[in-house]
């Protein structure tokens, strides 16, 4: 069955229910035709009532006694003693619910399939000097293949020859571009940005590691357990207490109608309609502050979750290097050095040259016209302003363009994993620029309401160095931190997390976090980074860059179930009170159909104030 066949037969439902009630009604006036309205009823209780009995005795067998037990076991009385207008109310506010739910429901999500179809599938295998295009999948352990710039490596390797800017963003999440050289490991994943370089298969395409982040991602999936609806967790008690009430006022009255109107005023329309109509309202809600809740389920598993698991880069930073400090060598100054670097790095199309430029323009300024660029891929730029030659780059390009200088550049920092350009000027040693990755400005006070909303544990993971995930889970106030992640890793440490029983929202925005996303209680993707894939494997995902909206998107979800349960606890009571006077003999079933009408306004009105804020 086609979705847009199912969305129009669930929806359909209701408004046939509704219809045959109208039909039957207008039949009731003196003037109409001598058609009984009674039969107008049977006709639809039979038509809808049957079906919806047949999905409740399957959701039986398939050991779900929840919330439609009570309304399948009213329809049957109702058909059996002859009350077709009651039986008729139940199947509207029934299949009502099951619409209003399906309206909040999950859409299938396209995760696995769209890491699949960005995943290579030609491979350049180099047979002696040919370069001969086969599928990925007939690649082999020790084949040499080609990786053009542009193109994604499809198997895991180690470089033979050539010099490359390697995006490993799909990996690892960090956006800066590594190096590749000969002797160098690439992993399936990793996008060639400048030069060819050729590969020495080490593992399958279906081995490698784009293929497990395709084989995570969906057993994540297929294992996550399905949420208990919150329906269902009341009905577990009410129902056996709707059925010992009907059963006592059987025995002592021997009146099946007191059966019928104990089951028609007890069949649980507040736990049917509550949830739903609450869940649509916070969804709505959550929309317009930007934050696409993907299903009703994710809304309610934000209402309980007590652990946060945050990525580093693009998540708790802003996912771009930035400079974060500049030395300079005398005779030279910080801005000499930044003014004559952005000069030259005008000539290049670097994400680091733009950077560095972006920064010289930040402190206003004037950068000159270059003359004779001449970039070395990956490696740095040098170049002439006005009569002096400037090189901008890494060590290896300083060692070869002014070995003079090394010693006093190299003498500038201790050695780490930061990512520095250095800079000489006419052979002589200037300075360096630092970049660095920038945390986001309300990072610590996102994590600190977090836990202000009841999360007890937070904890970061990166697949960053050690050293520089522990320097942002710090200023942020976060305790427990893992480093040097791969996507297989953060997925155990979620696990984890899960079979100890912790509800945990996962926070991330690289496509190397979805498999993550997909394994937590609920996976919230910034994505405006990530785009399609990482939004897909996420239960919700935030529409703008603002990690703000993590903690109101958790205190959304908690309003609305706080709604819910307000509005199930008022409905249940009211039909509590009303099953025991049904059970005395005082309401007939008609009655307790329209009486049950009048509490399901209630809850609905109460619950629709989820929307509001």
């Amino acid at each position: 069955m086609t979705a847009p066949r199912w969305n129009r037969l669930v929806l359909g439902r209701p408004l046939a229910a509704a219809a045959f009630l109208a039909v039957g009604l207008l039949l009731v006036i003196p003037e109409a035709p001598p058609i009984p309205s009674r039969s107008v009823w049977t006709a639809g209780l039979w038509l809808l009532g049957l079906p919806l009995l047949y999905r409740t005795l399957r959701g039986m067998l398939r050991g779900r006694f929840a919330a439609d037990l009570v309304a399948g076991l009213a329809v049957i009385t109702a058909i059996v003693l002859g009350h077709p207008f009651a039986g008729l109310v139940i199947v509207l506010m029934q299949t009502g619910g099951e619409a209003l739910e399906h309206y909040a429901e999950r859409r299938a999500s396209a995760a696995v399939r769209a890491l699949e179809a960005d995943a290579p599938r030609e491979a350049h295998r180099l047979e002696g000097e040919r370069v001969v295009d086969v599928p990925a999948e007939a690649v082999a352990v020790g084949d040499r293949i080609l990786v053009r710039p542009g193109e994604m490596v499809p198997c895991d390797g180690l470089v033979e020859s050539g010099t490359s800017q390697v995006d490993v963003a799909r990996i690892t999440g960090e956006p800066v571009p590594l190096r590749a050289a000969p002797g160098d490991t690439l992993r399936s994943g990793s996008l060639v940005m400048e030069g060819a370089l050729v590969l020495r298969v080490t593992a399958l395409s279906r081995e490698s590691l784009y293929a497990r982040i395709v084989e995570l991602v969906r057993t994540a999936q297929a294992s996550k357990a399905p949420l208990q609806r919150l329906a269902d967790r009341y009905a577990v008690w009410f129902t056996p207490v709707t059925l010992a009430v009907a059963t006592l006022a059987y025995a002592l009255s021997g009146d099946p109608d007191r059966v019928l109107a104990v089951l028609v005023v007890a069949t649980p329309c507040p736990l049917i309609l509550a949830t739903p109509v609450a869940i649509i309202g916070g969804i709505n809600r959550a929309a317009r502050r930007q934050v696409i809740v993907r299903h009703g389920g994710a809304l309610e598993a934000l209402a309980t979750v007590d652990t946060a698991v945050f990525d580093k880069t693009g998540t708790l930073t802003v996912g771009r290097p930035e400079v974060s400090e500049v030395q300079a060598v005398p005779p030279f100054g910080e801005d000499d050095v930044l003014r004559l670097a952005g000069t030259v790095e005008q000539g290049s199309g670097h994400l680091l040259a733009r950077t560095l430029v972006a920064a010289a323009h930040h402190r206003g300024l004037k950068l000159g016209k270059p003359a004779g660029v001449t970039e070395a891929a990956g490696r740095g730029v040098s170049g002439m302003v006005g009569r002096q030659r400037i090189v901008v780059g890494a060590l290896t390009l300083i060692e070869e363009l002014a070995p003079e200088a090394v010693a006093a550049l190299h003498a500038l920092h201790d050695a780490g994993p930061a990512l520095r350009a250095y800079v000489t000027v006419d052979g002589r040693p200037a300075g360096s620029v630092t970049y660095a990755d920038r945390l986001r400005s309300n990072a610590a006070e996102v994590v600190s309401r977090l836990r202000a909303l009841g999360l007890e544990r937070i904890a970061l993971l990166s697949g960053d160095h050690a050293e520089n995930v522990a320097a942002v889970a710090g200023a942020v106030g976060i305790d427990e931190v893992a480093a040097d992640l791969l996507p297989e890793d953060k997925v155990r440490q979620v696990r984890r997390l899960t079979q100890a029983g912790r509800r945990v929202l996962m926070v991330g925005d690289g496509i190397n976090d979805a498999p993550a996303l997909s394994s937590s209680t609920v996976g919230l993707a910034l994505g405006a980074h990530g785009g399609g894939i990482v939004a897909e494997a996420a239960d919700v995902v935030l529409l703008v860059d603002d990690l703000q909206r993590v903690a109101e998107a958790v205190a959304i979800g908690r309003r609305t179930i706080r709604i819910a349960r307000q509005s199930i606890g008022v409905g249940l009571g009211l039909s509590g009170l009303a099953m025991l006077v049904a059970a005395a003999g005082y309401i007939p079933p008609t009655v307790g159909a329209l009486l049950q009408e009048g509490i399901d306004v209630a809850v609905i009105l109460n619950a629709l104030r989820a929307s509001r804020g």
